[in-house]
């Protein structure tokens, strides 16, 4: 055998011994290629087809392929180590008096750079959602908007009135003071579970008046009626905790004079609470609030794109949630579900040292698209 056959031989074993090693560490790790539901005849076909993530194995970073594991080093460690400083935040009064907020990243951007328009997590605050904010604005190179709700990031609260999922009424108001302040720019819109809630709950309100281009809804509950029944009981009685200490506790006077309060504070679970604390979202009864703020009565009327992004170990928004809506999706035009078999609750972490956000780079990658795909017409 000849000197050259044996190097070729050498490489191709040794491409083979890569090739057997990287697939057991894909079955140990659950690496798999994401599952896709849409409409073939809809108009994401084209856009799912230019994502390159969607073409190969999501590969979960090893030591985080447990779903709990990856939850709390995206709680507990990411959260608290990103760096980031935000350029400004604007303080809004809402037509009733309450107070929201918007903290900008890429605020001096020339006035039509793209807008993120981001939509935080049931606790969320502006240094929770620095490392989605720092992605965003590195793989596109665009403004970020993250919009507070009431209650969030320690604001007044004149108005004895909250909402887990946010009011999109407040959102609307949020959203003409960005127009107001750049005319010129073009806006995109992301959810970032309960945020996932009122962001779909808007764009079903609103259909093809909203002057969003495209959207983009990570780790969403669905039907917010039932899905707090499938968060894993751990998180369920902690987050329920950090809603009284967020919410409740440091508002005892602006809640003195709701009448529910008391039955509120027994919740165990975020099932409790979402079902109890109606009055404080400034509801008769659970009915009228539930018809008012679940965003899948509107879902069927989401008229832009809007892609959407779960992991089926999550243990907060459970994949049993998708369940109902699989077919619903697949009839739908503008509106495509990607799911992995990996990636926890809103971490989707890759990387073997130097962990980042697989599903960050997808809503940016999904934005770059669909900004494209505008500036051609």
């Amino acid at each position: 055998m000849s000197i050259l056959k044996k190097i070729r031989l050498k490489k191709t074993n040794l491409n083979n011994v890569r090739q057997l090693t990287q697939n057991v560490l894909d079955q140990l790790t659950g690496a798999e290629q994401p599952k896709m539901y849409f409409n073939p005849e809809g108009e994401l076909t084209e856009v799912l087809q230019k994502l390159p993530q969607l073409q190969q194995k999501y590969r979960p970073t090893p030591w985080l392929s447990n779903a709990h594991a990856h939850l709390l080093y995206f709680d507990l460690i990411q959260k608290k180590t990103i760096q980031l400083q935000y350029d400004r935040m604007d303080q809004l009064t809402m037509h009733d008096g309450g107070v929201t907020a918007i903290s900008w990243y890429g605020y001096d951007l020339p006035a039509d750079t793209p807008t993120i328009v981001i939509m935080h997590t049931i606790t969320g605050t502006p240094e929770s959602m620095r490392e989605l904010v720092q992605d965003l604005n590195q793989y596109t190179g665009w403004r970020i908007a993250l919009c507070l709700r009431r209650g969030h990031a320690d604001l007044p609260m004149p108005v004895p009135k909250i909402n887990l999922f946010g009011s999109t009424d407040d959102l609307r108001e949020q959203l003409a003071f960005i127009q107001q302040k750049y005319p010129d720019t073009e806006l995109y819109g992301l959810g970032s579970s309960a945020g996932t809630g009122l962001l779909v709950r808007y764009l079903g309100e609103e259909g093809a008046n909203t002057p969003f281009k495209a959207a983009f809804a990570l780790c969403p509950g669905y039907n917010t009626e039932l899905g707090f029944e499938n968060v894993h009981p751990f998180y369920s009685k902690i987050m329920t905790k950090k809603l009284f200490q967020k919410f409740i506790q440091p508002y005892a006077e602006t809640w003195q004079n709701t009448a529910s309060l008391e039955r509120v504070l027994q919740s165990k679970t975020l099932l409790d609470f979402e079902q109890t604390y109606f009055e404080m979202a400034g509801f008769k009864d659970y009915s009228s609030y539930n018809q008012s703020t679940n965003p899948i009565y509107v879902f069927e009327k989401v008229d832009i794109p809007l892609l959407v992004l779960n992991a089926e170990d999550d243990p907060v928004c459970h994949i049993h949630n998708f369940e109902p809506y699989k077919a619903i999706v697949q009839r739908m035009h503008s509106v495509a579900v990607i799911t992995t078999k990996k990636g926890s609750h809103c971490g989707f972490y890759e990387g073997l040292t130097e962990t980042h956000s697989w599903a960050s780079r997808l809503a940016a990658d999904f934005f770059l698209l669909n900004a494209s795909k505008h500036s051609k017409k």
